[in-house]
């Protein structure tokens, strides 16, 4: 059994209000067996040796144009991620993370050259987002204000990107509180994508340990520019125990607050096999302690109930008596507790 296991879901809807999907995504439960489908079961599997990954890209530039820009994004991670390519990269984490950018500058270069041979695709782009579970780490590659979250039912919900958009560089030097962002007129705005034809891509990437009990969430802005992150963590919490289900109520939400633009979510669960182990272990050596009496503690606590007896009832301790049987009848009751039932 693999030491990390996942269970892995995504999905797409576009929207109320647009007539096409400009959004693409990817996944891949075992990328040593180029396993490219969603699963269908809410199972846990095993991680395969060159773990899974998790692709959310968000087309722009209108009509047909944005959803292929994201469709090459998407091809562009396909063709790359090969169990022959991911064999030369796992050697170091410096180098997963250059194959990531790598990866990125090439589908924006790809993206560029298709816009300048079609005058039809002229303009169009797409944001970002890829998270590689490899071994106990996440790997995580952004470009844009496509979004990747974990969740963990005991620290919340936490942002892994940070987006490239005009309102993130406002809350960064202090002009903007967060919790306007969404509400601001050029909210928006992003400041970096793939398909720019003035400016190369210039991803960011970050590395996160994962733990039991975390949910990794890849989303484009339509369910993060319409749900708040209060909104989302209520969600994820409320679902944390069903992929499918956490999926389906995110992109509900995401109608619900409007719909007006594509929404699409990808998820993946995560066990480590040594925490589990750990938490199992500490909850019946817990049990165990609380049940057991400790020997080592007789013969001094004898003494002191013996002694306590004896001044209790001696003339010359009479001013001393109510505390010495408050403090005696307070051990008694501890090793009342100690003794198993």
């Amino acid at each position: 059994m693999s030491e990390t296991r996942i269970k892995l879901v995504a999905g797409t809807n576009v929207g109320l209000i647009r007539k096409n999907n400009e959004d693409n995504f990817i996944v891949c439960t075992d990328l040593d067996k180029s396993q490219w489908t969603i699963p269908q079961v809410d199972e846990y599997v095993d991680l395969g040796q060159y773990g899974a990954l998790l692709v959310v890209a968000d087309g722009m530039g209108g009509a047909n144009a944005g959803e292929v820009a994201s469709a090459i994004a998407i091809d562009t991670v396909k063709a790359s991620f090969t169990p022959e390519q991911l064999a030369k990269v796992t050697e170091s984490e410096k180098a997963i993370l250059e194959f990531e950018k790598d990866i990125v500058k090439a589908a924006d270069l790809s993206i560029v050259n298709t816009s300048k041979d079609n005058s039809e695709t002229q303009g169009m782009g797409t944001t970002f987002v890829l998270v590689w579970i490899y071994q106990k780490k996440a790997y995580v590659c952004w470009c844009g204000d496509s979004r990747c979250y974990v969740f963990n039912p005991n620290v919340g919900l936490t942002r892994l990107s940070k987006d490239h958009s005009y309102v993130q560089e406002l809350i960064d030097k202090g002009e903007l509180e967060p919790e306007y962002a969404s509400d601001h007129p050029l909210s928006n705005v992003i400041t970096r994508c793939l398909g720019d034809v003035e400016k190369r891509a210039v991803p960011d990437t970050r590395i996160y340990n994962l733990h039991t009990g975390d949910i990794i969430l890849l989303c484009s802005d339509g369910l993060c520019g319409l749900c708040s992150d209060d909104d989302i963590l209520k969600i994820i919490y409320e679902n944390q125990e069903n992929m499918h289900d956490c999926r389906d109520e995110l992109i509900t939400a995401a109608l619900n607050a409007g719909g007006y633009d594509n929404v699409t979510v990808a998820l993946c669960s995560v066990a480590i096999q040594s925490e589990v182990d750990d938490a199992m272990s500490s909850t019946i050596r817990g049990d165990a302690i609380g049940h057991k009496f400790p020997r080592m503690l007789i013969f001094p606590i004898v003494a002191l109930i013996a002694a306590g007896i004896y001044i209790y009832t001696a003339d010359a301790c009479e001013p001393f008596r109510q505390q010495i049987a408050t403090f005696t009848s307070s051990l008694i009751i501890q090793v009342k507790g100690w003794i198993p039932k």
